[in-house]
């Protein structure tokens, strides 16, 4: 009688010790596993134009930009749909609200000096563009602690979005700054390049394809974008691989 009972006790233990043990195992499991990446999204970028349609082919209207010099993004509103004629320019994730009092003039192009303060300083940037808002352009800058900063600078429209990413990149021995200014709209983009510690900026540009690809005039594939996040590698000028990564911030 004991044999049998000892018998039944680990016919009924032994699935339940299993059992308990798979239990142990799937949870660590769980709680091991590490979790799911989340995308990065612009929280504040809109994902409509601002322009508005009666400025598309008119010197009023927005431009949006990229600054290198260090980094940044800009985006300027001349009589959007009022009287205002303001500039927000953010450099190293400080923002500064610049004002000019130049109004436009019909059948005119506009050049107007933009001003504020930059930590404590005054700063002022020149802006200026054709007829129908055509090859806008930062003329002149003085930005304390900036004295080299470029600026690439697009209108937008009201079928067009202007998405500014900035970015790094990095090949042996070399690490900058890699800012991307795009329309999917019009399906082309615009780079500055420039390597830390120097001076010396680069540009790039081509066209977005169907699998938004960034791809130069020459064919290459620069990288690709995804949603508000940019990332890449290809092939420079030097044979080097060259790996940018950037993210939406206007």
């Amino acid at each position: 009688m004991m044999k049998t009972i000892q018998k039944l006790l680990t016919v009924m233990l032994f699935p339940a010790f299993f059992a308990a043990m798979a239990l142990i195992i799937i949870s660590c499991s769980k709680d091991d596993a590490a979790p799911a990446p989340v995308a990065y999204t612009c929280a504040s970028c809109n994902d409509i134009p601002d322009a508005l349609a009666a400025n598309d082919a008119d010197v009023k209207g927005i431009y949006k930009g990229i600054v290198v010099g260090s980094t940044g993004t800009i985006s300027i509103n001349i009589q959007n749909g009022s009287n205002a004629i303001t500039a927000t320019m953010v450099l190293d994730g400080v923002s500064v609200t610049l004002t000019s009092s130049v109004s436009t003039v019909n059948g005119q192009p506009y050049v107007a000096p933009f001003t504020g303060t930059f930590n404590g300083s005054p700063v002022s940037i020149t802006f200026a563009v054709g007829l129908g808002g055509a090859s806008p352009t930062m003329v002149s800058s003085d930005i304390p602690g900036h004295p080299n900063a470029i600026f690439d600078l697009y209108k937008e429209t009201s079928t067009s979005l202007i998405e500014a990413f900035e970015g790094t990149y990095s090949k042996p021995g070399t690490t900058g700054i890699f800012n991307i200014l795009l329309s999917k709209g019009i399906g082309r983009w615009g780079a500055i390049a420039k390597a830390n510690g120097q001076t010396e900026t680069n540009t790039a540009g081509g066209i977005i394809n169907a699998s938004n690809q960034l791809v130069e005039d020459n064919g290459t594939i620069v990288g690709t974008i995804a949603g508000d996040q940019l990332s890449g590698s290809f092939i420079g000028g030097d044979n080097a691989t060259v790996t940018i990564t950037g993210y939406r911030t206007l």
